[in-house]
């Protein structure tokens, strides 16, 4: 089992820029692939960014991709996503999810990942 808290999101202009971060509990994080999600009012949850347990592999969704940045910190059981020069067309609840497994053959989608987080809100104001 792993718990993972969401923190960062906030209101921000057009252009402006925030960085949110997973913390998560447990020892085994650092064998966890990790992925960011975003689930606008009305929408879907989409795919936006996910990365290998070891970081070696990364993967994000069109829309975001040249703006936003995932990272993690093992020593730090933490994962973090950069987002630059935000849209509001970006504002969503922004969640992050873990995967167990050792393969990593689905990074963008939803039902590879089997721990979420509570999500954390981003809003960009026009």
């Amino acid at each position: 089992q792993v718990q993972l808290v969401e923190s960062g999101g906030g209101l921000v202009q057009a252009g402006g820029s925030l960085r949110l971060s997973c913390a998560a509990s447990g020892r085994a994080f650092s064998r966890y692939h990790m992925g960011w999600f975003r689930q606008a009012p009305g929408k879907e949850r989409e795919f936006v960014a996910s990365i290998s347990w070891s970081a070696a592999r990364t993967y994000y969704a069109d829309s975001v991709k040249g703006r936003f940045t995932i990272s993690r910190d093992n020593a730090k059981n933490t994962v973090y996503l950069q987002m630059n020069n935000l849209k509001p067309e970006d504002t969503a609840v922004y969640y992050c999810a873990a995967d167990p497994d050792y393969g990593f053959v689905y990074p963008t989608q939803r039902s590879t990942y089997d721990y979420w987080g509570q999500g954390t809100q981003v809003t960009v104001d026009s």
